[in-house]
């Protein structure tokens, strides 16, 4: 990766396309939220494809996040709230329990930063 300074922002370019990352956010992606963003899609599509193994149907997956940072220490994030709603039929709620926790250990993302930032997840499940 390469990243290039320009009209206060760092850009790069990915196949997919250009991502612009800046402190200010009418110029681009802020730092944390793309740490953010990164740890819960790479928890919800861990999980989806858990429950899909699973042989769980699932026609629909939010993922609300909130976070907690500490302005004492460079306003470091000190805890990422994951929320799962699942949405589909044949939910059953103890092998989502299941699903969501084999995720959570199976995301490159979360374990990557398991021993510095407290993640909490929770789900609910939504029939169609």
């Amino acid at each position: 990766m390469k990243f290039n300074y320009a009209d206060e922002a760092f850009e790069t370019e990915f196949e997919f396309g250009k991502l612009t990352i800046s402190g200010d956010e009418e110029k681009g992606f802020r730092p944390f939220q793309l740490m953010v963003s990164s740890i819960a899609v790479c928890g919800g599509s861990v999980l989806r494809k858990v429950l899909v193994k699973q042989r769980m149907e699932v026609s629909g997956l939010q993922i609300e996040a909130e976070v907690t940072r500490d302005p004492e220490r460079a306003n470091r994030l000190t805890e990422i709230r994951l929320h799962y709603i699942i949405e589909g039929e044949q939910l059953v709620e103890s092998k989502v329990a299941k699903a969501v926790e084999l995720a959570s250990k199976n995301c490159p993302m979360a374990q990557t930063v398991i021993d510095c930032v407290n993640i909490e997840e929770t789900f609910e499940i939504r029939k169609n």
